[in-house]
């Protein structure tokens, strides 16, 4: 055996040591909540974060992480799984605001903190832009989390989510754009940045949308979950290098894909049982990377390099906390006044405060060149940026969704939903049982035992449902919608039986929402 193949064989034992190692301890942090009450309360992202402070803190260094390993292996599965969930009626009513936030957002955001840091921290001006640029991505992973254990409302969620999908792909944009100015190896022009960024963009949505759509008509044409659940893999890391090497944005790229196999593919291509089956796997993905991501974030962290900077971080803070609040609420006031979205203040407080920064801001910091003297600030001031919006906006997120009353009613759609769906279900096995009283492999009387029990597990659930009629008036408006979603997905899965068929050579446009939206009077 040559010295080359030992060699090889033992970093390949080494990185998978560590590999493991990550794995064990993120899986060891996920059941603490089960075990200890006081970690219930933290989100689980953020306890991994936490925990990875306290290995840092020894001086345990799991990983080193690198702009590659972010951007490459991590990225691209969570911008797909968030996509793929992402539903495109719910993007599509309040498209204009997220896209304000997505690139107008970005822009102040990128101003604002360039601006602050190079008049208080005399920081130069092309420094502090690269800077602004690597924190002006949202990452609220943990607060999207929250928002689901919480019962929040959906509106709320897509809003929140579908800005970060977007700015995530904007924020590297801007960075790549800015990163030659920095080093002076370009001259800024309005001109030329805005077509740069439209040929950025405009590669990610052909690139994404091509694959898209051919994945989608594949699909139709075999009934096989595991090589349709490999192809959604498949399309999520192939978009991205793809889209890159043709020097567009993955990251729009993939967000592109994930939503038109999300909301098309999986619908006239997939039948339902193969639709879940994918679905269970992207949630298994996120939670595996969300899991390692939010360690090793954690891990990284070098006090002695954030005491050095605290000043140049506290007043980081300070403007990424005044340009997101600008943002917010000058464009969400702009947004309701042009297409009437209504976002309420409490919804614009939320969206400001949850505006946390997390992997990519960090992997956009670690791609500063090496040659720029400012690059070890730059990575100690988004780190010590990042592990405040992580820990401190993150924490408070749930007490200020209480104060603003934005938890009582969503809390208790969720209980009713749960109610809904608990009834539905018993009584289905009540049917079941009831089809199956024949048999004369078993005791009458266990059918009749089984039956008892299962009507007064029926009658329980009703009361409980009542009761929550009785306390929450608006429930009913809330089933009604409820039901209006269910009547539009059975008229959307219909035409998608018959495009897979072959009886239909497209989806025909929806017809339910002109009709529901018609006077009864008339």
């Amino acid at each position: 055996m040559s010295l080359e193949t030992i060699t090889g064989q033992g970093s390949i034992n080494q990185n998978l040591e560590r590999f493991l190692l990550v794995l064990s301890v993120s899986l060891s942090v996920a059941t603490l909540p089960q075990i200890f009450k006081i970690f219930r309360q933290i989100p689980y992202t953020l306890l991994l974060v936490i925990v990875g402070l306290g290995l840092a803190f020894v001086d345990v260094r799991l990983v080193n992480l690198s702009p590659e390993l972010i951007l490459s292996i991590f990225l691209p599965p969570l911008l797909f799984e968030a996509a793929w969930n992402l539903r495109w009626q719910d993007l599509k009513r309040d498209l204009a605001p997220v896209i304000l936030y997505a690139i107008i957002g970005v822009i102040i955001s990128v101003v604002g903190i360039a601006w602050a840091l190079n008049y208080w921290a005399g920081i130069p001006l092309t420094t502090a832009l690269l800077l602004g640029a690597s924190l002006s991505a949202t990452d609220p992973i943990s607060v999207i989390a929250l928002f689901r254990e919480l019962g929040v409302d959906r509106r709320l969620s897509t809003l929140m989510e579908g800005e970060s999908l977007f700015n995530d792909g904007v924020a590297v944009v801007a960075f790549s754009l800015l990163v030659g100015l920095a080093l002076g190896t370009d001259n800024f022009t309005i001109q030329s940045t805005v077509a740069s960024f439209l040929v950025f963009v405009g590669i990610g949505v052909g690139v994404g949308g091509l694959i898209g759509f051919g994945i989608s008509y594949l699909t139709q044409r075999f009934d096989l979950p595991l090589v349709e659940q490999s192809l959604t893999l498949l399309s999520a890391y192939g978009t991205y290098l793809i889209t890159e090497e043709l020097g567009g944005s993955g990251v729009i790229g993939v967000v592109t894909v994930g939503l038109i196999l999300g909301n098309f593919g999986s619908r006239i291509g997939m039948n339902p049982r193969t639709r879940l089956i994918v679905s269970e796997f992207w949630e298994f993905l996120a939670f595996f990377v969300n899991s390692i991501v939010f360690l090793l974030i954690g891990d990284q962290i070098q006090f002695a390099s954030l005491a050095a900077n605290l000043d140049t971080i506290a007043i980081t803070i300070l403007a990424m906390l005044a340009t997101r609040a600008i943002a917010i609420y000058l464009l969400g006031a702009f947004s309701n006044w042009l297409t009437k979205s209504a976002i309420s203040l409490p919804e614009q407080t939320v969206l400001w405060w949850g505006g946390l920064r997390g992997s990519v801001s960090i992997a956009l910091a670690l791609s500063v060149p090496m040659i720029l003297d400012a690059r070890e600030e730059i990575i100690a001031t988004v780190f010590g940026v990042v592990l405040f919006t992580l820990l401190v906006q993150g924490l408070t997120t749930q007490p200020l969704l209480a104060k603003l009353s934005l938890l009582g009613k969503q809390s208790r759609q969720q209980e009713y939903s749960e109610a809904i769906a608990r009834r539905t279900a018993l009584i289905r096995v009540l049917n079941h049982l009831q089809q199956q009283s024949d048999r004369p492999d078993v005791d009458p009387e266990f059918y009749r035992y089984q039956t008892v029990l299962l009507q007064g597990q029926i009658t329980n659930v009703e009361k409980q449902i009542n009761q929550l009629r009785s306390q929450e008036p608006t429930l009913q408006q809330f089933a009604e919608k409820q039901m209006r979603e269910e009547l539009l997905a059975i008229e959307a899965d219909t035409y998608a039986e018959f495009v897979r068929s072959g009886r239909l050579n497209k989806e025909l446009a929806p017809f339910l929402p002109q009709v529901m939206a018609q006077d009864p009077e008339n």
